[in-house]
């Protein structure tokens, strides 16, 4: 097994800069997901791991060995792409064993290697089958069987469940968590897709622009996001990001937002209290916007008038969208709530869940 380092990797195409200055390093056996939307480089990240891309500066190690002027086939890894890339007239066994066969392994070993990975994908009764009669899920299945067969250092996933349906996506992800704590190997995973990359990582580094602007654990990017970006891509529905000012009043600190002002908890005030009369962008996440009759107990409520314009009922909570002035905001509010499309209400916001960020620049968060 492997760690993976890259060191100030820079990758562009002519004048356009597809990773710019990447900075991270992979421990041995985690599961890193990048994460960041279409065309911000981390397909080109990945990519620039395996060897199907050459760097323009820097380094990418695995373990402690250099690899930028290493053949692909020579980096011990294995990939799986978005299409299966299946020999559509081999059988599954032969797909998966085909890559063994280059490398002249024996016969014996590859046939033990093929249906080991074909027990842990749950595909031994699909061997003699030919891809066309396989389902979307069997033939992804396959695809990662013939990467698992290889038994490489680190396996590369880009965007491997794309094709699938919701439910079978939902499926497969589980499988391959499951399947990254059985075989202990580093898995690097790339997907647009926030849900994929908060239900499975270890780790999540958010890309924009070829620029990685935050790496850490799931939980650690939801409740403290480095900046607007990462705080609205992390999280679904996104958070709700409003213009304002913060204001000294009454002893405390007030957000005036224009249509709307909540007062800061005074457990906040001493951080934000040098920022005061400055401009911010205050941030609530959906899931902190409450009808106030199902409000949790114990938090700091503050209250807003809002206007009902979209109900979408979800079964075990409802997707409100908000009208604040000239603000639209989504709250995920309890299933109990009575509140219908037109009506004018008293909304709670969860003030112990607040973030402010600064209004320009990269806007980041305010420590």
């Amino acid at each position: 097994m492997a760690s993976v380092t890259y060191e100030h990797v820079t990758k562009r195409f002519g004048d356009v800069v597809a990773v710019n200055d990447m900075d991270v390093f992979i421990e041995d056996k985690e599961f890193l997901v990048l994460v960041g939307p279409s065309g911000c480089g981390k397909t080109t990240a990945l990519r620039l791991l395996a060897g199907l891309e050459e760097i323009t500066e820097g380094k990418i190690l695995i373990e402690d060995r250099v690899v930028n002027d290493i053949a692909p086939k020579d980096r011990d890894i294995a990939m799986v792409f978005q299409s299966y890339a299946l020999y559509p007239h081999m059988s599954v066994y032969d797909n998966m064993a085909f890559g063994l066969k280059l490398r002249k392994t024996p016969k014996q070993e590859i046939k033990s290697r093929v249906e080991e990975a074909a027990e842990i994908l749950g595909i031994e009764a699909l061997l003699d089958r030919k891809p066309r009669q396989l389902s979307g899920g069997q033939r992804q299945r396959v695809a990662v069987g013939r990467a698992i067969v290889r038994e490489p250092k680190v396996f590369l996933f880009d965007e491997p469940l794309s094709n699938l349906d919701a439910k079978l996506r939902v499926q497969t992800r589980a499988e391959i968590s499951k399947l990254h704590q059985r075989l202990k190997t580093t898995f690097i995973y790339v997907t647009h897709d926030q849900v994929e990359a908060m239900t499975m990582a270890s780790r999540i580094a958010v890309i924009k622009d070829g620029i990685l602007h935050q790496v850490d654990t799931p939980q650690q990017l939801y409740d403290n996001p480095a900046n607007v970006f990462v705080a609205g891509f992390i999280g679904s529905p996104a958070m709700n990001f409003f213009n304002a000012r913060l204001d000294r009043a009454d002893g405390g600190l007030m957000i005036d937002a224009g249509a709307f002002q909540v007062p800061i908890p005074d457990t906040k005030v001493d951080r934000y209290g040098p920022h005061a009369g400055k401009q911010v962008v205050f941030g609530i996440r959906p899931d902190d916007i409450h009808d106030p009759l199902f409000a949790p107990p114990g938090i700091h409520a503050a209250s807003v008038e809002a206007q009902v314009d979209v109900t979408e009922l979800m079964g075990n909570e409802i997707f409100m969208h908000l009208m604040l002035g000239e603000y639209v905001a989504v709250g995920r509010i309890d299933p109990r709530s009575q509140l219908r499309v037109g009506d004018k209400a008293q909304l709670v916001f969860n003030m112990d869940n607040m973030h402010l960020f600064e209004p320009e620049g990269e806007q980041k968060t305010i420590q």
